[in-house]
């Protein structure tokens, strides 16, 4: 909903200071409101309404969704926020990512995503990384849903293909895992292959989220050594859209994808 009141407002080219005023709210309310830092009551959220020229009919949509920002999503019994990456996924009905390193978690096994996260810098407990896992195979059912699937397009490096996460067996499972899911509907499945050679992926993994709503953004999500950040701005979200077309334009097919990963999976 934090989304969808930005974009609102935006769409009426109108500033933060000017809604503001009109709200007798600080800039400051406003923006930590859009930034899903701050809970708005239903008085408020009739007033934005009104002044953003959302007609009636449209108004328990809203409503809707303040009441279920209260109950709040599935991640906070695993104590994640919600503001995140996890809430826009949940947001999402289409998904492209690009992944350099490691297979997408979206596609990875229970077993390969236990390896990585054993192995990562912030050094989890056995009970954190049996929470991470669980909350990443709870992610990939969307994949598979018959009321809220998830449409993805997923580009992946072969070099994240040969490396490897725990032993052959492990390895081997995950590789025909992507087979397997290549083949459901809603998931389109590339690699970019090492033949390649140089290209424009090098510099990390990024991700573009879209939202069934016509009048919500896509949201670009990067990842980099330190972190990650998603953002709105249209600059950045227009160059990740021109990005991942690129890089899909120079990956493998479909069907050769699907082959290169039975070679490599038969070289373990």
């Amino acid at each position: 909903m934090a989304r969808r009141l930005k974009a609102l407002r935006e769409q009426n080219m109108m500033s933060l200071d000017e809604v503001s005023k009109r709200m007798y709210f600080s800039d400051s309310k406003l923006s930590r409101i859009e930034n899903c830092e701050n809970r708005i009551t239903h008085h408020e959220l009739k007033s934005l309404l009104d002044i953003y020229g959302v007609t009636a009919d449209r108004w328990p949509e809203y409503f809707a969704m303040l009441e279920a920002s209260v109950v709040g999503g599935w991640w906070r019994a695993y104590g994640l926020p919600e503001k995140g990456y996890l809430p826009l996924e949940a947001d999402a009905s289409l998904v492209r990512c690009y992944s350099l390193a490691i297979v997408p978690g979206l596609l990875q096994t229970h077993e390969y995503a236990r390896a990585g996260f054993q192995r990562s810098i912030r050094q989890l407990s056995p009970e954190q990384v049996k929470r991470d896992v669980r909350i990443r195979m709870i992610r990939q059912k969307r994949l598979t849903s018959a009321t809220d699937p998830l449409r993805l397009v997923s580009i992946v490096d072969e070099v994240a293909l040969h490396r490897p996460a725990g032993n052959s067996e492990i390895m081997v499972a995950q590789l025909e895992h992507l087979i397997e899911k290549a083949v459901l509907g809603n998931v389109t499945l590339q690699v970019l292959p090492t033949s390649l050679g140089s290209h424009p992926g090098q510099n990390g993994s990024f991700s573009v989220l879209s939202f069934d709503d016509a009048g919500e953004p896509d949201v670009a999500y990067v990842e980099h050594p330190l972190g990650s950040m998603h953002t709105e701005r249209e600059a950045i979200v227009t160059k990740a859209r021109t990005r991942f077309d690129h890089l899909q334009s120079l990956a493998l097919p479909p069907e050769e994808s699907a082959a290169l990963i039975r070679r490599i999976a038969e070289r373990y």
